[in-house]
């Protein structure tokens, strides 16, 4: 449904604004942007239409809750509810950049979840990725920060003993960040996907993709004002300085609404690892089907790419099939809070293989632009003959393969692809084709 429609329709509706870039350092320049942004603040209504104003009304909220918008510094956006009246004075402001209705994400659930004993030695999806190669070389992800948006994760499981886990924060159903939480998962998930990521070993098991990484991580969903947590999530992460943001979250189908958030990431230097969906052939979710994300489908051990994953080809010109590569996501053994351990299978479970992927890259080489780690690790896909380039696009990616390939300057040199720029016209990225 479009702004216009749910104006139409009732009255009032939330949007996202994107606020035009302010030069770092420059003080004058910062001075005279928030004049400005306060002059954008008018434009917002409360309403008791609105989803964020009935929520604390029923809530018994205090007045500070209501406020009609909500600014993400970080991010460089502002999330607020607006008549028709405040839409078209915030399109002629001198700060906007842009105004897109505001997205509502929803988790990617696996497919099949069971719990199961701790898993003896390494788990396939390392092995197939030939991860252990760059750990006999001394890279783990030491020194590498990832963010990870999820259900939380249980700070008490022995995966994540030795500090495994150095940020964690919790939005409360309104987007406020709750002092003074612990570690915590508030369903299975968040724990599962934080343990492929950076799992320490636990006894002889070894199922994290970087354990020698750290973790920045929000709990997030579910319940509540979804679009407010979010995105307190991905400004909280944005602060704390992570290289990689791993996420399971969108919407089903080709939404333009979630591009303001993703270039948002990518432009403060974070690269944004999405899965792409469990819904199969013929099917993506946003923002996991946009060209500035790196987009991630599941495969099996067989190398099939499962009847659950997504993939699709879309209309644009270049860079057309999602997801851009597949990786481990069949029967993948993690942890489980309450010390335990189970298999889940789903696009889920194959994002955080690439993301811990991405935090070996970094160490190896600190300086590296998002570009060059995208690129390496596109460059060292092969597809297998059972999988369709319909339904895994370059394939399975080759840790050792993109280690090189980063360390010889290939992934800068190489031939790159110009990505077809955002519905706010922002700044072109590269990738191999």
């Amino acid at each position: 449904m479009s702004i216009e429609s749910t104006l139409k329709g009732v009255g009032v509706a939330e949007v996202l604004v994107t606020l035009k870039d302010v030069p770092r350092g420059n003080t004058a320049a910062i001075s005279a942007a928030q004049s400005r942004i306060s002059g954008v603040l008018r434009h917002f209504t409360r309403s008791e239409q609105s989803h964020a104003s009935a929520m604390a009304n029923a809530a018994g909220a205090p007045d500070g809750r209501r406020l009609p918008y909500r600014v993400y510094k970080n991010l460089g956006l502002i999330l607020g509810t607006v008549d028709s009246d405040g839409l078209a004075r915030l399109k002629k402001e001198s700060a906007v950049k842009a105004v897109d209705e505001a997205p509502v994400l929803s988790l990617i659930r696996p497919v099949a979840a069971s719990t199961a004993a701790a898993p003896a030695g390494i788990t396939w999806g390392i092995k197939r990725m030939r991860v252990q190669q760059l750990w006999s070389q001394g890279l783990t992800g030491k020194g590498v920060l990832v963010g990870h948006l999820d259900t939380g994760v249980d700070g008490k499981h022995k995966a994540f003993a030795g500090g495994a886990i150095a940020h964690f924060a919790e939005f409360d159903h309104f987007g406020d960040q709750i002092p003074g939480v612990k570690p915590h998962d508030s369903a299975l998930h968040g724990t599962h996907t934080a343990g492929i990521i950076v799992g320490r070993t636990v006894g002889n098991s070894r199922f994290g993709v970087a354990p020698g990484a750290q973790l920045a991580s929000a709990l997030v969903i579910e319940g509540g004002d979804v679009v407010a947590r979010i995105l307190g999530g991905m400004d909280w992460i944005i602060g704390a300085g992570a290289r990689v943001l791993s996420m399971s979250l969108g919407l089903r189908g080709y939404r333009k609404d979630f591009l303001p958030l993703m270039q948002a990431i990518r432009n403060r230097g974070i690269l944004p690892v999405i899965a792409v969906g469990n819904e199969g052939p013929g099917t993506s979710r946003s923002p996991g089907n946009y060209d500035i994300v790196l987009s991630v489908g599941a495969m099996a051990l067989s190398n099939h790419v499962p009847d659950f994953s997504s993939s699709q080809r879309l209309t644009r010109p270049r860079d057309s099939i999602v997801p851009d590569i597949v990786a481990p996501g069949v029967n993948v053994l993690s942890s489980l809070p309450h010390g335990g351990f189970g298999r889940m299978s789903g696009s889920s479970m194959a994002t955080p293989h690439i993301a811990g992927l991405a935090a070996l890259l970094w160490q190896a080489k600190p300086h590296a632009t998002i570009d060059e780690i995208e690129n390496a690790i596109f460059q060292s896909c092969k597809r297998p003959p059972a999988m369709p380039l319909a339904r895994a696009n370059r394939g399975v990616p080759d840790a050792v393969d993109a280690l090189a390939i980063l360390q010889s300057g290939g992934a800068k040199t190489a031939t790159k692809v110009a990505k077809k720029k955002s519905a706010a016209k922002t700044s072109k990225h590269r990738r191999k084709e």
